[in-house]
């Protein structure tokens, strides 16, 4: 065990990308753990669209992170140390443990959950964690995915929307198309993940292309980016379509009040249904989840990809992979 914890914290308000002087690099020696608490020495980093929405002083379902605080993340790590009869040295755990090479964390409700053995851990950061989570709860509670339905996912070659794909093929849609930025991924969720259709976002007329993929309309649309996207598939929802709104990432690096959809009347006309949703919301029902994630794995019928970057001062530039595209599949930093 090094005598230094290294941790980033929030230096500033990002304004746009986060660069340089978002984030300070601070070392302090390594914390003792409490009564009934552990020692945690973190291995690996979710990255999440999330983490740069928490930057900004406003409002949300998490307090901002505040300035000199460690930046907020979720991530594994392995006990080093522990005063808790619920963490043994060794464990892995998953839980909010921050950019940082050790988190003091206490047993009882909210604090980290120990994996169970033999799971590998940037598999617990898949599928078996958050973005796997909200894939199949957005899906098929929020969504209310039927049979035979013509699904649309943008940002399909990312974690989540590569999930909801395969989920929707899996539970019976009728047609899967996906939005991604680039040749490759969308090949990839063509051939490897077996969407249905593939469109490249930045180089075709997306709503040419989804006339053309979707030609009686869109009854579920996913959405991970809002913008232009969405409301281009507003305007192009069947008859009792359904919008999940999951995220923005298209907007979450603007400055000021994002424009709002044009096409929302299309709701109206066309009895349509958007609703957003969190997915902490379902946190008493993730077994349910992840049981049929290991099922599926095992079979074969579900696949993945992770895009793994080294080094804790490198958590702000995998970050900003998101919003450039840089990524196929889950986001992880190594420590």
């Amino acid at each position: 065990m090094t005598e230094i914890n290294r941790r980033l914290l929030l230096a500033t308000r990002p304004t746009g990308m986060v660069d340089a002087s978002t984030v300070r690099l601070d070392e302090m020696p390594v914390p003792s753990p409490g009564p009934g608490e552990a020692l945690v020495r973190v291995r690996y980093l979710s990255i999440d669209p999330t983490i740069r929405t928490w930057m900004d002083d406003a409002p949300g379902y998490l307090p901002p992170i505040g300035i000199g605080e460690v930046i907020r993340g979720a991530a594994i790590g392995e006990v080093a140390a522990s005063n808790s009869d619920h963490y043994a040295v060794g464990d892995l755990v998953f839980g909010m443990l921050g950019w940082q090479d050790y988190a003091v964390v206490a047993e009882g409700p909210g604090g980290p959950q120990v994996l169970p053995p033999g799971v590998e851990p940037k598999m617990a950061l898949n599928l078996f964690g958050v973005n796997g989570m909200t894939a199949y709860f957005g899906l098929l509670d929020v969504g209310q995915l039927k049979e035979g339905d013509t699904v649309v996912i943008s940002g399909a070659a990312g974690a989540t929307g590569s999930a909801v794909g395969q989920i929707a093929q899996l539970k019976g849609a009728g047609r899967v198309v996906g939005l991604a930025g680039t040749d490759e991924k969308c090949r990839w969720i063509v051939d490897d993940l077996g969407f249905d259709e593939a469109i490249n976002y930045k180089t075709e007329k997306v709503g040419q292309r989804l006339r053309q993929t979707c030609p009686d309309g869109i009854d579920l649309y996913f959405d991970n980016v809002g913008g232009e996207i969405l409301d281009i598939c507003l305007g192009q929802l069947a008859l009792r379509g359904r919008v999940v709104l999951c995220g923005a990432i298209s907007t979450y690096n603007e400055q000021g009040r994002p424009a709002g959809p044009a096409n929302y009347r299309a709701l109206i006309g066309r009895r349509g249904r958007m609703e957003g949703f969190i997915i902490l919301d379902y946190a008493d029902r993730f077994p349910e989840a992840q049981a049929a994630m290991f099922e599926w794995l095992a079979a074969g019928q579900i696949h993945h990809a992770e895009h793994v970057v080294d080094g804790l001062q490198s958590a702000p530039e995998a970050l900003n992979l998101l919003f450039t595209g840089g990524n196929t599949g889950k986001v992880i930093v190594t420590l």
